[in-house]
């Protein structure tokens, strides 16, 4: 059985209803978040819980949990998770949606009633030996709406865009707009050109992912030079290295884009580096939670 809250009640999630009058289900308004957990202990979970709330402010949507709120019910799904599975990682999904009203109607209501789910299920982290072979990835026009720094719940655009990894057997499909990279269907993206570690810029065009900010700080800590700024096309197919991160996939080094070779068509230096170093972290954020 899979612990669930829902609208301020833990239950068996087969248990859940939805009001099929739920913005969420009616017009995707609403806004989520997935983290992760290793041996039972979130990681970066304040970043998470922040974050969501800037996703609910930005879409005026109000009330819902607070950070503390937020952090009781991870505690609670997560330790249930981990008391029940033994999973040595697991994922949290919350969801916030603007909830029911009487009929459906595009106007925003004028007192809201957030209906808020989440959950907490294990996942298989992927082995050393996939992230020393590497992986394969695409690239698609990015044909999203612009306000992608919010994590919103309306991803038809990234699930077009996932779907075409899914059929070219690759990792991720990377996307671009108008000559420059965006990001993944689910992820975001490094390059690695002469030395410089190199991402877009965090803007209404990308998903500032907590996984991007963990790496850039870990880059800086560890003295590797670091730019954040619009990245072309060109540099992209052109790049020594490419990478993807996110919550699940961590930091994954792309070894062949659109079926050629990145770089040397092996994950190279820089990625094996802050690979490490985000290992190193999750082992130290691991020990000391034990």
């Amino acid at each position: 059985m899979t612990l669930a809250y829902w609208n301020g009640d833990y239950l068996p999630l087969e248990e859940v209803r939805v009001s099929p009058l739920d913005r969420g289900y009616l017009f995707g308004d609403g806004v989520y978040e997935v983290l992760i957990a290793y041996d039972g202990h979130a990681f970066e979970a304040e970043a998470h819980f922040e974050r969501l709330r800037r996703s609910m402010t930005a879409l005026s949507l109000t009330g819902g949990p607070d950070v503390p709120a937020l952090t009781a019910m991870a505690d609670r799904l997560l330790g249930d998770c981990h008391a029940a599975t033994r999973a040595q990682a697991m994922t949290l999904y919350i969801q916030v949606t603007r909830g029911v009203e009487a009929a459906r109607n595009h106007s925003l209501p004028k007192a809201a009633h957030p209906s808020v789910l989440a959950y907490a299920s294990p996942i298989t982290r992927k082995t050393a030996a996939h992230y020393a072979k590497g992986f394969t990835a695409v690239t698609a026009p990015d044909r999203r709406w612009l306000m992608c720094d919010v994590k919103s719940i309306s991803l038809a655009g990234a699930i077009l865009a996932h779907d075409l990894a899914d059929q070219a057997g690759a990792l991720e499909c990377i996307l671009i707009r108008d000559g420059l990279v965006s990001e993944c269907s689910s992820s975001n993206v490094f390059i690695v050109s002469g030395g410089v570690i190199v991402t877009p810029v965090a803007d209404n065009r990308i998903l500032n992912g907590i996984s991007r900010q963990v790496i850039l700080r870990l880059a800086r800590e560890n003295g590797w030079p670091v730019e954040e700024r619009d990245v072309t096309e060109q540099e992209l197919r052109a790049a020594d290295e490419v990478w993807v991160s996110s919550t699940s996939k961590e930091i994954a080094p792309i070894v062949s884009l659109d079926g050629k070779p990145v770089g040397g068509g092996v994950p190279g230096p820089a990625g094996i580096a802050m690979r490490a170093a985000f290992d190193r972290l999750i082992e130290q954020t691991a020990r000391r939670n034990r």
